[in-house]
């Protein structure tokens, strides 16, 4: 049976459950009309389609998905006088849908049914398009093969020579679905993005002014993204939306990269501390001459760098989804897909560097997100929406947990290898005390004191179990601007940023920061491989005070950086050294992980922010770490004091375990009566609770941890880490997957 053509389609019966799509120019494409009715079954409600176009006709089964929209879903706008305004649009008619073809296992379908059927169709390696007809009453539509769509040519600021050979054709490579499934035991866990995007001026007048239009345009982008993610587990929330409707808050003047620099700076002012978020997306209509959209790589979950601009021209809502989940791709690490070995089954790929509106991640992409969840990265992503956060009717199976759910595996197929939770029923199974959860093993509670997220550097912190929650604490580290590296550098979202250490990551151990004079007359020089980032499509040149913030410059080096993706290397000798520096060709898209990483402290008193060297009080830095932590502890970036061991928190001025309010006990507190006590009753009450976990229990005295020694209790085996929650600050829940 042939795959991915409209005889194949035809014959189908289509099982749906999300998205959206708008026509434009096609050169291919065949009429069909449609009959609609809704249906409601149980407590499930769908909408039946029968199409017939040609000879061949399908019917449609349509389920409405649910986890789009957070039932807080928030609009922002402002007054002409500039006042931000807040709204909660009703839009709970549910016309956005999500599924697969029946039958068919490397398909996957997005449609909206609002006003017509629009939507996409994938089956095997070819997307079809569908989209009412510009003059029906919304029974005549269109059927299209994407690749037929003809559209400008767009890129991501890079043009790579030869990369055409490094795909292969769609029928030379194993489908995406089948790729993925050797990532499985990488990728089981589902990510979920909770996504914000904002809306320019330009943009909502392209629109008619309407906000509902763009409102609208938005919630199927997100549906477009999310069934594109889904092929990595990952899953598209949409948290909220801003729209500019009288003035841009920011300058969009410049080249991509200011306005990226704007923006961002923009967000963590600004958004960051209004509305939770993951990453947040800029729309605008202004293009960058041919640079579809600029974003950070490997950024997610960061204060400062998790955006990316992109450009929403005239083009499809099809095409630009594609445009943004490459972006959005660069957040979550994934680097373009050109001069890689990469496959996904088409010919070509979502981050690739050319925009070309495919909606298949590369091989490439899932190892990429992989690396950045192994080096602990997107931890925020591992939140699951609480059933009140959930814009939905409770769903059993949609592995989101809703109001009135212990837990939800997914499918009964996917639940056969959980043995927490019931299919089905979405309760835990008997004697189940959890089913997920960095402090869930087992089915059982790990007890407090339990670490379960270690620190990984002098600026980061641990987290620990409390004992009666299956999550994990929020991933806390050291207060921006606090000192490290022997006073020599300061912390900054919690890395101890130092010329050394940048020179080290990419040329090796034996590699060092070059002299002065190397940063000032390479970055002076204001082209690729020296300069302080771009003013508008040009490199721009480092002035003598900020030469410090641009392209990173090294010495001693000994071996050549190990990339997947290969650098650009040029060595310049200057009064007897030889200065390093490397360009890594990402595009224009990316910023250049060759230049001097943010928060790096460039002079006394001084950091990197945005290739200029300023004052280090823009990290407002307050902690008075002998007046507020009596010299034994650190402020966290909660500003609450982590104590050393041996001292107890909030304020650490009297004996106690350590750690902090915010990071979880570090000692088992159904054990911290006998710890405060002498004798054996105590310890004996200790071991009885939970024998095998006994060394959780005699982390405090000398002479408690003599006792247990003597008692020959077995030590506990290692802690094997698993899937994380975040404490919300506002309700005091904890939340996961």
């Amino acid at each position: 049976q042939e795959r991915g053509n409209l005889s194949t389609l035809a014959s189908m019966d289509l099982q749906v459950w999300a998205g959206c799509l708008n026509r434009r120019r096609l050169s291919q494409y065949i009429f069909f009309q449609n009959w609609g009715r809704d249906i409601i079954c149980s407590h499930l409600s769908y909408h039946s389609y029968f199409m017939i176009f040609l000879l061949y006709s399908f019917s449609s089964t349509l389920f409405p998905y649910r986890e789009l929209l957070p039932k807080d879903f928030t609009v922002y706008t402002y007054s002409k006088e500039g006042k931000l305004q807040s709204e909660y649009p009703d839009v709970q008619d549910h016309c956005h849908y999500q599924g697969y073809v029946e039958g068919i296992l490397d398909s996957v379908v997005a449609v909206s049914a609002c006003s017509g059927l629009r939507g996409l169709v994938t089956i095997g390696n070819v997307t079809y398009g569908i989209d009412p007809m510009d003059s029906s009453s919304g029974s005549k539509h269109i059927l299209y093969p994407l690749d037929n769509v003809k559209k400008e040519p767009t890129m991501c600021g890079v043009t790579t020579e030869g990369h055409d050979g490094e795909h292969a054709g769609e029928n030379h490579h194993p489908s995406m679905t089948q790729l993925l499934r050797r990532k499985r035991a990488v990728l089981h866990q589902t990510r979920y993005v909770e996504l914000f995007i904002v809306v320019d001026k330009e943009k909502f007048e392209d629109f008619g002014k309407s906000e509902t239009e763009v409102r609208e345009h938005m919630v199927q982008l997100a549906n477009f993204l999310d069934s594109m993610y889904v092929m990595l587990n990952i899953r598209i929330v949409l948290v909220g939306l801003e729209i500019w409707k009288y003035e841009n808050i920011i300058s969009t003047d410049g080249g991509a990269g200011d306005v990226l620099a704007n923006f961002v700076q923009w967000r963590e002012k600004n958004l960051v501390l209004r509305r939770r978020h993951d990453s947040a997306q800029f729309v605008l209509k202004k293009g960058f001459g041919g640079t579809a959209g600029m974003a950070y790589v490997g950024t997610v979950c960061s204060k400062s760098h998790a955006g990316g601009i992109n450009v929403f021209g005239k083009i499809s809502i099809q095409m630009f989804a594609s445009i943004m989940a490459h972006e959005l791709g660069h957040n979550l690490g994934m680097n373009h897909d050109d001069e890689r070995v990469c496959h996904c089954g088409a010919s070509s790929c979502i981050m690739s560097s050319g925009a070309s509106g495919s909606r298949n991640f590369s091989s490439c992409s899932a190892e990429d997100f992989e690396k950045l969840t192994l080096n602990k990265g997107g931890s925020c992503l591992l939140n699951v929406p609480k059933p009140d956060e959930t814009y939905s009717v409770p769903y059993c199976g949609n592995r989101l947990v809703d109001v009135g759910e212990e837990c939800d595996c997914g499918s009964p197929k996917e639940c056969e290898s959980d043995p927490c939770c019931e299919p089905g029923t979405c309760r835990l199974r008997s004697g189940a005390a959890c089913a997920y959860g960095d402090c869930c093993k087992n089915c059982q509670l790990l007890p407090g004191g339990t670490e379960c997220r270690a620190s990984n550097n002098e600026c980061d912190l641990p987290e620990y179990c409390n004992g009666t929650s299956q999550f994990c604490q929020p991933d806390f580290t050291v207060q921006n601007g606090h000192p490290c590296h022997n006073e020599e550098a300061y912390c900054y979202n919690g890395v101890c940023q130092y010329y050394d250490a940048q020179c080290q990551d990419i040329f090796g151990s034996k590699a060092k920061a070059a002299p002065n004079i190397c940063f000032a007359e390479v970055n002076s020089k204001g082209d690729r491989f020296g300069n302080c980032g771009f003013h508008g499509h040009d490199y721009k040149k480092c002035s003598s005070w900020n030469a410090m913030c641009g392209k990173l410059q090294c010495e001693n080096v000994k071996t050549m950086p190990v990339f997947g993706i290969k650098p650009a290397i040029i060595q310049t000798p200057i009064r007897g050294t030889t200065c390093w520096g490397v360009d890594f060709q990402l595009g224009s898209d990316v910023p250049d992980p060759g230049m001097v990483n943010e928060g790096t402290k460039c002079g006394t008193g001084k950091i990197c922010r945005h290739f200029q060297c300023v004052s280090a009080s823009v990290l407002n830095y307050d902690c008075d770490v002998e007046r507020q932590c009596h010299g034994h502890g650190v402020c966290n970036n909660n500003r609450n004091c982590h104590c050393e061991a041996g001292w107890a928190p909030p304020y650490c001025e009297t004996k106690g375990y350590g750690g902090s309010l915010d990071s979880g006990p570090p000692y088992n507190a159904a054990c911290a009566p006998a710890r405060l006590t002498s004798g054996l009753g105590g310890l004996g009450q200790c071991m009885l609770i939970s024998r095998y976990f006994i060394n959780v229990c005699y982390l405090s005295a000398d002479s408690m941890l003599r006792l247990v020694v003597n008692a020959n209790v077995v030590p506990a085996p290692s802690i094997l880490r698993y899937r994380r929650g975040v404490h919300d600050t506002e309700t005091g829940r904890y939340r996961g997957l």
